[in-house]
């Protein structure tokens, strides 16, 4: 038996949500802290560093992109998104401002403790992926891959990436020159089933902020190339011979 419970901050302005949420996450082994709105939500990650946040979108006070803006300076915790809001582009904005997933509203409570299990699992485990150097650093001209500590430099500078960014990386460079349909990186990263009929625009929103990250030149990408339109590889890392 597990001696720490995973803390979930659960962040909406609809009572019921929050209560039905706080029910089920606690029968099923969290720990929950809830706000009402985002400013709240701020103060309370502050006094409670979760594990990982599911967020709604439209809050008084500070929405939840604004949320997300700010947590983004200071944290990679997991961040799911709930969202009402109709349009796809609105839906992405979040995962352009460094949410790791969103949910639509209404949504099945169960499908959002799959993907929180699914996101927890894959932040607290090793990298174990084939291909990963047995040295636990990968160097690819002036990135360096520490795979042990999960950190990422840029010559003498550290990038911050959110847990998704750095397995989405690392599924790549651990497979590089392996190219990766989109689906097949949602499945991977993401663990959604071929079933379920996920935007594949989630993981182009990661790759592009991926690249903006590690790419000089973002818009001519040196490491994580498009293949055939339809997916992703890192450019194949040749070993230096010994």
């Amino acid at each position: 038996m597990e001696s720490h419970k995973q803390k979930i901050l659960v962040v909406d302005d609809e009572a019921s949500i929050r209560r039905i949420l706080e029910t089920r996450l606690s029968m099923i082994g969290y720990d929950v802290v809830t706000s009402c709105d985002g400013e709240e939500a701020l103060v309370v990650f502050r006094s409670s560093s979760p594990d990982l946040i599911v967020l709604d979108v439209m809050m008084p006070k500070l929405d939840g992109y604004g949320v997300c803006q700010e947590l983004r300076k200071v944290s990679d915790v997991p961040i799911i998104m709930l969202t009402a809001l109709a349009d796809v582009a609105d839906r992405i904005t979040g995962l352009e401002l460094g949410a790791d997933d969103y949910i639509s509203k209404p949504f099945s409570p169960k499908e959002l403790e799959a993907r929180i299990r699914c996101i927890l699992r894959r932040r607290a485990s090793s990298s174990t992926a084939a291909g990963i150097s047995s040295s636990g650093v990968i160097e690819v001209d002036n990135l360096k891959i520490y795979t042990n500590r999960r950190q990422i430099y840029k010559g003498d500078e550290r990038i911050r990436l959110t847990g998704v960014e750095y397995s989405l990386l690392e599924l790549l460079v651990s497979h590089s020159g392996k190219f990766f349909t989109r689906d097949e990186i949602l499945q991977q990263v993401w663990g959604y089933t071929k079933e379920q009929h996920v935007d594949t625009r989630v993981v182009d929103v990661h790759i592009s902020r991926l690249r903006s990250k590690l790419e000089d030149d973002p818009d001519n990408p040196e490491y994580i190339l498009t293949a055939r339109g339809s997916g992703y590889l890192f450019q194949r890392i040749i070993e230096p011979e010994h």
